[in-house]
């Protein structure tokens, strides 16, 4: 450092493209800043006075990429198999609702999440609204574009800072480790680590080697997701920054080497892998995606049967509501789990732009329903751009700019691995436990809501039905135990409304 006449400290210059010095914690004094372009990059993001740099958003928002990539393939697949739409069409939907939703939280919030549709919210969009209650997809999509309005309009009048202080301690504290589960359990049966059985529902794969001509690609990937896991570890114990995406990158090149020898070693399945392999004309999806999806939300002029009014409605609550507490949960999860010295919260415990990031997800919900899919909300995978350091939009911007390229080039976003994803998910879930410990679990007023968020989280694939676990449980001890005064005016019609949605829509 240089001193001024006046003895002050002045910072050094340094070439423009130099990245400046890490700090240890938010708040910090930064040496100096990027000048020209990157200056301005810089100070629109605060890259610098976040205590993080070009190269670190950079490699945060890779990872956040390829630990999410996966809804590319899983969602279009999903709304194809139900007689919806065609693949190709709910891809383009995919992608575009992820650059919408994306671009929002870098420009407006500034912080490192991205958005897609949702997991769970899709399901409960096909299989319940559509299948099971037999609304069409045009009306299905007018639900969720009228929730997604709900959404924007609690948000705008701030209900969602009454929302978030209602938030038990106890319950705030187990998000994370629940999503940490969470998102661990999703990597190992994205990966084939864990399978249905008909017995106990889940079981881990076999690895009987007699089977391996026939389930070789299958035990590779459950042991590539665990090699792959291991790779992490071993690079993050060596302090190595960009631990996550050099693990995800080193488990897809050991799976398609290890599926070679599969296939050399006679393994039909290994075969299969490479023979599924295509590289069809991406525009011919784009052709589908405006015959098949786009703007199909008008296609009835916002007509709703009668007989349906009461259906729709009830519809229409739990999307805004599971939305809601999807985001809510994945932001406090992610940002409680990097601590304050991240930036990310602040000293009241609060997400930093929180009420921006839940505009964006409102904003990006309407923007989906037009487009032609479910609900659009901050995926929770974001965690794993936060725990190897993005702390701005930045990081978003990325992730945005990578799915955008992946609408061209659909065959190579589908040579990305599951089982190559998997071993990030789960070392995510490991960062995200550590909160625990602060929890009272010798009060059974504050443990068993916070076992049952963690829990119901984790088991029911479903962040909003664990925070509702939590949140009913948490009243009806205190109601029970004479502690009524303890549960707030918003505490308590946030647990009668989770119970409206479990006994109406679930």
């Amino acid at each position: 450092m240089q001193e001024m006449k006046d003895g002050t400290p002045q910072a050094e210059e340094r070439p423009v493209n130099e990245a400046p010095p890490e700090t240890t914690g938010y708040g910090e004094a930064v040496a100096s800043t990027y000048k020209g372009f990157l200056g301005k990059v810089d100070k629109f993001y605060g890259i610098s006075k976040m205590g993080s740099n070009f190269k670190t958003e950079i490699v945060a928002g890779c990872t956040t990429f390829m630990t999410m990539v996966y809804i590319l393939m899983v969602h279009p697949g999903m709304f194809a198999d139900a007689g919806l739409t065609s693949y190709g069409a709910m891809y383009i939907v995919t992608a575009l609702s992820a650059i919408v939703g994306t671009l929002l939280m870098s420009f407006l919030a500034k912080i490192p999440f991205a958005q897609a549709p949702g997991m769970g919210l899709n399901a409960f969009f096909v299989f319940t609204i559509c299948l099971a209650m037999e609304y069409t997809y045009a009306q299905a999509l007018l639900i969720v574009l009228f929730s997604g309005f709900l959404f924007l309009f609690l948000t705008i009048i701030g209900a969602r800072r009454a929302i978030v202080r209602a938030v038990p301690r106890a319950i705030r504290i187990a998000i994370p480790a629940g999503i940490g589960l969470f998102i661990a359990f999703v990597g190992m049966q994205n990966a084939g680590l864990i399978v249905p059985d008909a017995s106990t529902g889940v079981a881990l794969v076999s690895f009987n080697l007699r089977t391996f001509a026939t389930d070789g690609a299958t035990m590779i990937s459950a042991a590539i997701s665990i090699a792959s896991l291991i790779i992490i570890a071993v690079l993050a114990k060596r302090n190595f920054k960009g631990a996550l995406i050099l693990g995800i990158l080193g488990g897809a090149v050991l799976y398609y080497i290890c599926c070679a020898i599969g296939m050399a070693a006679g393994s039909a399945s290994c075969k299969a892998v490479f023979d599924a392999i295509t590289f069809d004309n991406p525009f011919t999806a784009f052709e589908q995606f405006g015959t098949e999806s786009f703007a199909q939300v008008f296609k009835n002029g916002f007509t709703v049967p009668s007989n349906m009014i009461f259906d729709f409605i009830a519809a229409l609550v739990a999307f805004a509501m599971v939305d809601m507490f999807d985001t809510l949960g994945s932001l406090m999860g992610a940002c409680q789990s990097a601590g304050k010295e991240s930036g990310l919260i602040d000293e009241e415990g609060e997400v930093k732009n929180v009420q921006r990031a839940l505009l964006c997800d409102s904003i990006a919900t309407c923007t989906g329903a037009i487009l032609g899919t479910s609900t659009v909300t901050t995926f929770v995978e974001s965690s794993s751009g936060v725990a190897v350091g993005g702390r701005t939009g930045m990081t978003s911007l990325v992730v945005a700019f990578l799915f955008a390229v992946a609408m061209f080039l659909s065959p190579i976003a589908a040579l990305i691995p599951s089982s190559a994803t998997a071993g990030a998910l789960m070392y995510v879930g490991v960062l995200m436990m550590h909160n625990v410990i602060d929890i009272d679990w010798k009060d059974p007023a504050a443990s068993v809501p916070a076992f049952l968020t963690i829990a119901v989280i984790s088991f029911s694939y479903s962040i909003s039905y664990g925070i509702a676990a939590g949140f009913i449980s948490y009243s009806l001890i205190k109601l029970l135990t004479g502690k009524v005064k303890e549960i707030s005016i918003v505490t308590a019609i946030l647990s009668l409304l989770f119970i409206f949605t479990f006994l109406f829509t679930h």
